[in-house]
């Protein structure tokens, strides 16, 4: 399904949201958000740091909180805005240092060129992680527990269940032991793993894509350049005394690689999906 995305646009608002009701998550000094680092690569040095021996980025020690030494995450000015640049040169997560339940969040983002190791042969990865819980590091040494909208050349939209979390998604099964895509309508399928996302347009590499989380109770939506493309529902983790809802929490940017920049990170408080996310969720 496709959505209309002049007025987000031209305004930075959708479906007749009031801009007062919403919220920048970006300036100059990254006031809103925290930085863990996890583990560099084997081919990454820091000065004054003995260097990593890690073959993938997931196991050793990782930097930590508010480590940053080579500057993986920082902001700059492009046309007048503030840009966040994220190197990729070691895997990392930016973490908005509130929790966030009930909302309409948009950004931007385009890709930059530089590839780091473990992915110089791969496609360019980052990440968005929304109702991120728990202690950083649950996933790989560097991320939370979350609910992933994957942010991959080709891949946009795609869901991930990172260290414990679960969600069902109207899906279908293309081929035997492949996974789970997104068709709505389709049977809801339990996915605590990955499911592929649904149809999408992305813009071509150096080009701006727009990207809208819609989430309300244990309901997410993702909408990749104005297209539906995912719907989670019955979001939940896994816990000691059973599976629990999971509906809210922070919110992180992953650095994983890859050279990519954001933008327009806004959020606004909703209490009623649109009517055009409405009709997927039935």
């Amino acid at each position: 399904m496709k959505l209309p995305c002049l007025l987000l646009a031209l305004t930075g608002f959708a479906f007749g949201q009031s801009p007062k009701e919403t919220r920048d998550l970006l300036d100059a000094d990254l006031s809103q958000w925290n930085i863990w680092m996890g583990i560099p690569h084997k081919t990454v040095k820091i000065p004054g740091l003995p260097q990593s021996k890690s073959e993938d980025s997931t196991k050793g020690t990782p930097l930590g909180f508010e480590n940053d030494p080579l500057g993986v995450f920082s902001m700059i000015e492009e046309d007048g805005k503030p840009v966040l640049k994220i190197t990729g040169q070691i895997y990392g997560g930016l973490t908005t240092k509130e929790e966030f339940e009930n909302y309409h969040l948009t950004l931007q983002f385009k890709w930059g060129d530089q590839k780091w190791e473990p992915r110089l042969k791969k496609r360019r990865d980052s990440g968005l992680l929304l109702h991120c819980v728990g202690p950083h590091g649950a996933f790989w040494k560097v991320w939370k527990r979350c609910l992933e909208c994957q942010i991959q050349e080709k891949d946009v939209g795609d869901f991930f269940a990172l260290a414990g979390t679960i969600a069902d998604i109207p899906s279908i099964i293309p081929e035997e032991g492949k996974r789970p895509v997104y068709q709505p309508g389709a049977p809801h399928r339990i996915v605590s793993n990955t499911a592929q996302r649904g149809s999408s347009k992305e813009m071509p590499h150096g080009e701006w894509n727009t990207v809208e989380i819609y989430t309300i109770g244990d309901k997410m939506v993702h909408v990749v350049n104005g297209s539906i493309n995912m719907v989670l529902l019955n979001t939940r983790q896994k816990t000691p005394h059973g599976e629990a809802p999971l509906t809210k929490g922070q919110i992180q940017i992953q650095s994983e690689a890859a050279e990519i920049y954001y933008r327009d990170i806004k959020l606004t408080p909703i209490t009623d999906f649109p009517a055009e996310i409405k009709a997927v969720l039935k």
